[in-house]
């Protein structure tokens, strides 16, 4: 079961790269051409979607059309007044006129056509100048907005639907269904979790209950102590008066010396009040000369903090545009790093057969010094063989005579 999960996850994580239109590549000439007719058309319903605006500021965007696209946007626009003023009048008119009302707003109508075949042509004919009309009038009515991005959801959709083979359309089908599946047991699960918690509700309850019960029998308790410290009291009261009436002699004497005592720290008193009345004044110019610099430092504090944030907020804006840069940089990492490993491997492989290059140029050289050495040496045996023979014939001579 846990191998399982790994191979599902992988077939679950191609099914998901199968249905990414982004990943799949035309196949055929047909596909081709179909998609490219669809990117015409969407590049065209953009290039519509920008003619209204362009015609609104066409004293800005006059320079760069230049005349000829001026009268035809001129042209096109007298022709969709004509057209608005005339919907006007019919719906303002009699029933008389509907017929004749209607055969002009079918002759308006494929002049607007045609108007705007015209307008599309010319601007087609320059590339360069339909971007920059891209970047200057970016902004598109909202309808028009959803219209070319529906339009390009339906192109993603013929895309997948071309390239899409029997096979993965099988794979994609098997991925439904083991979604199914899945969605099945996680509804299993729920229901028996469900099953759980119902019990344990129960087993919950019948534990209140029988706390209830033990709270019952405590109250019960409770009050059969409280009849008994009542009587506790009464006789603690009876103590405490005699008690008392013990005490508040004594307390009455031990006030009298107490009273005594009272005028001599009186006396002692208004001695000091007098000592400390001058530190108590000078203290009070320090307390004030201390809130004046507390305020001063609270400004001073303000101040900083409004740079420290000012500064914050910077920051921040330039950390943003690291990060974004840093996600740049870590997608050419990714590709530099793809690159390099592949060359890597180029280059292991031309060293190694320059290693093999290098290894037979060895056992060249190896074999033809010993084919030079065998040579030299037969040439050496072969020189002493004549010397010997030259050696003895001159004693074979020196013998004769």
């Amino acid at each position: 079961k846990g191998m399982a999960t790994p191979k599902k996850a992988t077939v679950t994580l191609d099914a998901m790269k199968m249905l990414d239109p982004r990943r799949l590549k035309p196949d055929s000439i047909e596909t081709e051409r179909i998609i490219t007719v669809l990117d015409e058309t969407i590049a065209k319903l953009e290039l519509s979607s920008l003619i209204p605006r362009i015609i609104n500021s066409l004293d800005r965007f006059a320079d760069m059309l230049g005349p000829e696209i001026t009268n035809s946007l001129i042209e096109h626009q007298k022709l969709s007044n004509e057209m608005e003023h005339l919907l006007a009048s019919s719906e303002e008119g009699d029933t008389m006129r509907a017929e004749e009302q209607r055969g002009c707003l079918c002759l308006l109508e494929q002049h607007l056509k045609c108007s705007v075949r015209t307008v599309l042509r010319l601007l087609l004919a320059n590339p360069s100048l339909c971007q920059a009309l891209k970047y200057e009038a970016w902004a598109r009515e909202s309808p028009a907005e959803v219209f070319i991005k529906a339009f390009g959801e339906f192109r993603n959709f013929m895309l997948e639907t071309l390239l899409t083979s029997p096979m993965e359309e099988e794979e994609k089908i098997q991925f439904m269904e083991d979604i199914s599946l899945q969605i099945k047991k996680n509804t299993e699960a729920i229901t028996a979790l469900q099953a759980e918690l119902a019990a344990a509700i129960r087993t919950q309850e019948e534990e209140i209950h029988m706390k209830d019960n033990v709270i019952k029998d405590l109250k019960n308790s409770m009050q059969d102590l409280t009849t008994d410290c009542k009587a506790g009291i009464q006789q603690i009261k009876q103590e405490g008066e005699k008690q008392r009436e013990e005490e508040l002699q004594a307390s009455q004497a031990r006030c009298a010396r107490l009273q005594q005592d009272i005028q001599q720290l009186g006396a002692q008193l208004n001695a000091l009040v007098l000592e400390h009345r001058a530190s108590e004044l000078a203290l009070r110019k320090r307390k004030c000369r201390m809130e004046m610099e507390i305020v001063n430092w609270i400004q001073k504090y303000d101040t900083d903090m409004g740079e420290k944030q000012a500064e914050y907020e910077e920051v921040d804006a330039a950390y943003t545009e690291e990060k974004a840069q840093l996600s740049l940089l870590m997608e050419k990492h990714a590709m530099l790093l793809q690159e390099y490993s592949q060359i890597e491997e180029e280059r292991r492989i031309r060293q190694k057969k320059e290693e093999q290059a290098l290894k037979e140029l060895t056992t060249k050289t190896l074999a033809a010094i010993r084919i030079q050495a065998f040579w030299r040496g037969y040439l050496v045996r072969s020189l002493f063989k004549s010397k010997r023979k030259k050696k003895k014939k001159d004693k074979g001579k020196k013998v004769k005579k």
